[in-house]
């Protein structure tokens, strides 16, 4: 996989609030980047900036190494947290009309919105109109409309917000494909563990500057200690005096330690040991919630 979009060093006032100073990283093609913060991080302003809404301070945007431009943002497919629908008109008639817009033929923007509606399980509300729709439904429908014309580039805006669980599958899946396609997908949303259900790569924003980039394997790496479960036959209480050890979490018999830089597992694993058996004794992943506690704070 290649970096498609670029974004380098883009700053961002409103007045004298500045809301991204030195925002700088990377979407890949077939790639599902997830871009977390808190509100008013600067998530919305970013997006914003890569489909040419607004214009940066500072900085520089790129695609496949060439400036970005408004041809080329033709080819992007965006989805705002805000709905941004004509509740008029029917579901169908909304999304070939957007097709149009972007370029489809009449029967070609026909064709990708049948296809759609019937992956979103939307097809049957096909001629229904959008203001008739709940808030779960009438989202998917903006999804359908980022979609339809097959782009290079998906930037999605709380995609989730709205959705039932089962909604929530379907969507995951369709974003799933898109990006095994090729497509590069960017999306932000508050609920982290849907994120980390969904992304490749993790973008973490606070108070308009990033603060952490990478796979969510690197961030792991770079960002927290190595935890460990550590399930033993008697009570586990004294792995807390256990040089080295930061205990975690503790549950009778089980419980979860967090090691300093520079502690051996196996010395932990010893020290268990010649206390009696040891059931279990493992490398435990942290969940991208911690990953983000640890960066912003």
């Amino acid at each position: 996989m290649t970096n498609v979009l670029n974004i380098d060093a883009v700053d961002r006032s409103f007045g004298d609030r500045q809301v991204l100073k030195d925002v700088s990283f990377a979407v890949e093609s077939g790639r599902l980047t997830g871009f977390v913060g808190a509100n008013g991080a600067g998530k919305t302003t970013t997006m914003r900036i890569i489909l040419g809404v607004i214009a940066p301070d500072a900085g520089s945007l790129s695609w496949h190494g060439a400036p970005l431009t408004r041809e080329v943002r033709q080819r992007f497919g965006y989805m705002p947290e805000e709905r941004g629908l004509y509740p008029k008109m029917t579901v169908a008639d909304q999304i070939v009309y957007l097709g149009r817009l972007h370029g489809l033929s009449g029967t070609d923007a026909r064709r990708r919105t049948g296809e759609l509606l019937d992956r979103l399980e939307l097809g049957e509300r096909a001629g229904d109109r959008v203001e008739k729709l709940s808030l779960g439904n009438q989202q998917r429908v903006q999804i359908a409309a980022s979609l339809v014309h097959d782009p290079e580039l998906l930037v999605l805006d709380e995609p989730f917000s709205g959705l039932d669980p089962l909604a929530v599958d379907t969507v995951l899946a369709v974003l799933r494909e898109r990006a095994a396609a090729g497509t590069a997908v960017l999306f932000s949303s508050h609920q982290l563990d849907l994120v980390e259900r969904l992304c490749d790569d993790l973008v973490i924003i606070a108070g308009g500057t990033v603060r952490a980039a990478g796979s969510r394997s690197s961030l792991r790496a770079r960002h927290t200690r190595p935890r460990y479960t550590v399930e033993v036959d008697a009570d586990a209480g004294w792995l807390r005096d256990e040089p080295g050890v930061t205990l975690v979490d503790l549950d009778g018999r089980r419980a979860v330690v967090e090691l300093d830089e520079g502690a051996d597992d196996q010395l932990i694993l010893k020290a268990a040991l010649a206390r009696g058996p040891v059931r279990a004794f493992a490398p435990v992943q942290p969940s991208l919630a911690e990953i983000f506690r640890e960066v912003i704070r």
